[in-house]
């Protein structure tokens, strides 16, 4: 027998994992520049170049995305062109890159709108493995034809009955109010896990001193945007004597009773599916996962680091800056054999406490402490 040696390259998959959080699709009818291809945007970019000078929708809402998200704002946007689809144009960008939400600026006119975006969403999760959120928006009133009665049951009947777990609709009050939510979602002064109804993000950036009107001249209340609301389309708000238009709850089409009613659960959620997802096909028929103790040990450790990373707080001068998510407990994943060669792993993702209406009781003290 001769000697040998040889030396192996091992791979323990602990490098970082890529992020596509706060990444955004725009899709939309666009001004004859750029149509038909995907361009890419971020805080140095000229909209009038890469989207056209005249006037747009599409650009209208970029600009107010551009805006509301400060710092270090990228996306992409694919301008239509008249015969593509957005339908089509979303398989064109999935072909080519991973976003985390797809905002459709041109307003949806029927409840199958809706209901295509979620099949579409689903289709994307089936065919790429990437969980996606679809932002649609609806026509804003017609000021000279409409009462916000009108637009009240116009806007309600698109949405009402739908189950549609990846969709958020944003209701246009404003012109450029869907570009200004998705701004507020793209924030990196937050996490995904912030509501996107969080006042100290700051007001809506953009002008909010005119209230739009209706046919008989009456501005905007928050009666109108309750009873909207109410209908789960997302809506700006102000407070009373408080400066500024802020937002409330990001509303997702989910079932009553559903675990995914607001934005920010459904965009944890996904995160730790997009960051578990190439953990789990890196260890396909590695036989180092198996059912001995040691392995579920360890196994358990390795794919609850998504959920440690996510819950990493921060606490500076005594005030804790949570983390997306709780940290992760021992009996949070569970790893069960279904069969030799079939697993199943069970995650679970804590959301923190956030609070979105506050009482204040206040007391009198009348005891006479005089002596």
């Amino acid at each position: 027998m001769l000697g040998k040696a040889q030396v192996n390259r091992l791979n323990l998959m602990q490098g970082e994992l890529s992020d596509v959080e706060r990444f955004f699709l725009y899709v939309g009818r666009g001004a004859g520049t750029n149509e038909g291809a995907l361009v890419t945007v971020n805080t140095d970019t000229d909209l009038d170049e890469v989207l056209g000078s005249a006037d747009s929708a599409l650009k209208a809402q970029v600009q107010a995305a551009k805006l509301n998200a400060g710092q270090n704002w990228n996306a992409c946007v694919f301008p239509l062109d008249g015969v593509l689809t957005w339908a089509e144009a979303v398989d064109h960008v999935m072909e080519r890159m991973s976003v985390e939400a797809i905002a459709v600026t041109d307003p949806v006119e029927t409840a199958a709108d809706i209901e295509a975006m979620q099949a579409k969403a689903e289709e994307i999760m089936g065919q790429y493995m990437r969980p996606v959120i679809f932002i649609p928006t609806c026509a804003p009133i017609d000021p000279a034809t409409e009462t916000w009665s009108d637009f009240q049951t116009r806007t309600a009947a698109l949405l009402n009955s739908l189950a549609a777990d990846q969709v958020n609709p944003v209701a246009t009050i404003w012109a450029d109010d869907l570009g200004a939510y998705c701004g507020r979602l793209c924030n990196h002064g937050v996490t995904i896990a912030d509501t996107p109804m969080r006042v100290q993000t700051g007001p809506v950036v953009g002008i909010r001193s005119e209230r739009p009107v209706d046919m008989d001249g009456r501005e905007v209340d928050m009666s109108i945007l309750k009873a909207l609301d109410a209908a789960r389309w997302s809506v700006p708000q102000w407070y009373p004597d408080y400066p500024g238009v802020y937002f409330g709850d990001g509303n997702v089409l989910d079932v009553p009773g559903g675990d995914f009613q607001v934005i920010e659960y459904l965009r944890v959620v996904h995160k730790a599916m997009r960051k578990v997802y190439p953990l789990a096909v890196a260890k396909i028929g590695d036989r180092k996962l198996n059912s001995t103790p040691a392995s579920i040990n360890f196994h358990q450790s390795y794919f609850m680091r998504p959920l440690r990373e996510m819950s990493k707080s921060v606490e500076i001068l005594g005030i804790t800056f949570p983390g997306e998510i709780e940290p992760p407990r021992e009996e949070d994943i569970v790893i069960k054999w279904v069969t030799k060669v079939k697993v199943e792993i069970y995650m679970v993702v804590r959301p923190y406490n956030c609070p979105k209406e506050i009482t204040c009781n206040i007391m009198l003290d009348l005891t006479n402490y005089a002596e």
